[in-house]
């Protein structure tokens, strides 16, 4: 593996709550963090292209590890990643070993009915590539169809944001759909772990993580 698409929202703000949201810094960083520590070049890429929001939460000071701030404070990531993402038009899918959808709560509004991500996405897979998404970024499974005409996700076993973790994050309400709910919807074989512990599932070329504290296990998965 030499080089993977990390895919970011441009949903900045709730449509229901005076309340901002973005990327969840943690879910970009440590995932690439294990990217950087094995020598694999890293790409970003959004719906729009573009600017990337980062959701406050995530820059609290009990979230700015020492991961979040290395890549926060780095003039590459910030202008690769965060300033100017690449537009799914820019993107050849055979560059790109693996491709991973980053969460925050912004990836319900934009990934779940993109398509040409979907396909940047499935072009990877079926090229012999993994597909990767952790927390809410596993919304973006719903935009990749199947080769059978029914959802990418269906019968595959994963993970991803569950109704009880929205719950503890009082929104609810004020999400359009809950992750769980959706991949359930979809056909998947969705599984869970107690709420904001770490917990990966694997099911062949296609990783996915529960919640923040999953992203670095996502990663490291492809080397398991």
């Amino acid at each position: 593996m030499t080089k993977v698409l990390i895919v970011l929202t441009n949903t900045a703000k709730f449509d229901t709550l005076n309340r901002a949201t973005g990327v969840w810094l943690s879910e970009a960083t440590h995932f690439n963090k294990v990217m950087t520590d094995n020598q694999i070049d890293v790409d970003y890429v959004s719906p729009a292209g573009g600017y990337v929001p980062v959701d406050p939460g995530s820059l609290a000071e009990d979230q700015l590890d020492a991961i979040n701030n290395q890549f926060y404070t780095d003039a590459d990531f910030r202008n690769r990643a965060l300033a100017h993402s690449l537009k799914p038009a820019d993107v050849t899918p055979s560059d790109y070993d693996a491709i991973y959808f980053a969460g925050g709560h912004g990836t319900v509004w934009d990934f779940p009915k993109n398509k040409p991500l979907g396909k940047i996405a499935k072009s990877i897979y079926d090229n012999g590539g993994v597909v990767s998404a952790v927390c809410h970024g596993v919304v973006g499974l719903l935009a990749i169809d199947g080769d059978d005409g029914k959802p990418f996700i269906n019968g595959k076993q994963l993970t991803g944001f569950t109704n009880e973790e929205e719950a503890i994050n009082q929104l609810t309400d004020d999400v359009p759909f809950l992750a769980e709910d959706a991949l359930k919807a979809a056909g998947a074989v969705h599984t869970k772990h107690d709420a904001y512990t770490e917990y990966v599932v694997t099911d062949g070329r296609l990783v996915t993580g529960q919640n923040p504290q999953s992203a670095k296990g996502v990663g490291e998965a492809f080397y398991n």
